[in-house]
């Protein structure tokens, strides 16, 4: 049994229910091509988490190749660095395209990039009968590629063009050089507004025959902040829990702006690593020993372990939220609840900014480095440190 999230994801340009214009632009894009009126270019995908960027990615090869593509098998590869390390990536493929994620190996992204990309480029599209004779690398998190990683991959863009295109899918471009920027069609994939959100919502509500109250799905169009994927996994969560969604309140008080109460909170279905966090930082700021500390660190260990990525643990996002009920949606359901973001929820003024500074210090470590956990720990350890010294004055 599939989630709605897969099961009901558009499978061509005209299933689309948002941003109309840029399926137009694609589909424009996509003929032209075929007419051989012009040629594919590498493309840059970007946007928020949610807003269906990789959706339209394979609305976009669909459309360049049939039904092939969705004929996905999955692949993991050992790639050998140069001081002799094995890593292991998995690949997600087609005949048509390649998927894969390089920085799930940190600092050796650059050896995977150069290595795959070299290997594809130097074989042909085996399908006589394909419209184009090239094959499609689809980059998953760009935007998180070393910059080593991302100068093998400009290399390759210019080296093997006949027979290779990339398409980079990324949530910002501020941390891609410009030389890749400026090889690319850069397309953004801005998020849904509210009201495209629920409408999705009630697509997935009628073509699974359920009812779903105007009131509920304004909720959690809401709460997701722009979010469509957390907005669908939200609804099957809630459904599942009460089918009547009778425990959703047409009054209530995210409904009207008004500040909720805990019971009101908890009536909407949270991730469980959401709730983790809250608990890590009750941990942090409830004693400073270090037999907490490392209790603290078994608990990021369970994080990590559970492929919660380490810069979402720490990260200092502030979230999307907009609008009279900001406060209360960004400190209770924002898409990226961190542990920093629950440790602000629970200390004083003065300490907000000393929390802020060194969350963004370490953030910073985490992605020089290569060992998660030991910054993860290293912060914890400075915030036990900067809290217990204010309050032991």
């Amino acid at each position: 049994m599939s989630l709605l999230v897969d099961k009901h994801r558009p499978k061509s340009l005209d299933e689309l229910q948002y941003h109309a214009q840029l399926s137009d632009r694609l589909r424009s894009l996509v003929r032209a091509l075929c007419d051989a009126q012009t040629d594919f270019p590498h493309t840059l995908f970007y946007g928020p988490s949610g807003a269906g960027k990789k959706t339209r990615i394979m609305c976009c090869l669909r459309e360049l190749y049939g039904p092939g593509v969705e004929k996905l098998r999955i692949e993991q590869r050992t790639f050998l660095t140069p001081s002799k390390r094995k890593i292991e990536i998995n690949i997600v493929q087609s005949n048509y395209h390649i998927e894969l994620t390089p920085s799930d190996a940190g600092n050796y992204d650059r050896s995977i990039i150069q290595e795959i990309l070299k290997d594809i480029a130097q074989t042909q599209q085996v399908d006589l009968n394909a419209k184009k004779r090239f094959k499609v690398v689809i980059i998953n998190e760009a935007d998180s590629l070393s910059r080593d990683a991302q100068s093998a991959l400009r290399r390759t863009m210019e080296k093997f063009t006949a027979n290779l295109r990339i398409i980079l899918c990324a949530n910002s471009t501020s941390r891609i050089i410009g030389p890749i920027r400026s090889r690319c069609l850069l397309l953004r994939v801005g998020a849904p507004s509210e009201d495209e959100i629920t409408k999705c919502l009630a697509y997935a509500a009628k073509k699974e025959k359920f009812t779903l109250p105007a009131h509920v799905s304004t909720l959690l169009a809401r709460i997701s902040e722009g979010n469509l994927r957390r907005a669908l996994l939200s609804l099957e969560a809630l459904y599942v829990q009460d089918p009547s969604f009778k425990t959703i309140s047409p009054s209530h008080p995210l409904l009207k702006g008004q500040t909720p109460r805990l019971e009101d909170l908890d009536s909407v279905p949270r991730p469980d690593w959401e709730k983790y966090t809250a608990k890590a930082a009750e941990r942090i700021l409830g004693e400073q020993t270090p037999e907490r500390l490392l209790e603290v660190r078994g608990m990021l260990y369970e994080l990590l372990v559970h492929c919660i990525p380490a810069p979402l643990i720490i990260s200092v996002s502030s979230g999307r939220s907009t609008g009279q009920s900001c406060a209360y949606l960004t400190r209770f359901f924002s898409d990226e609840q961190t542990l920093t973001r629950r440790i602000l929820e629970r200390v004083d003024e003065p300490l907000k900014a000393d929390v802020v500074y060194w969350a963004a210090f370490y953030e910073h470590r985490l992605r020089l480095g290569s060992k998660a956990i030991f910054h993860l720990e290293a912060f914890c350890a400075k915030i036990m440190s900067v809290y217990k010294r204010v309050f032991s004055r």
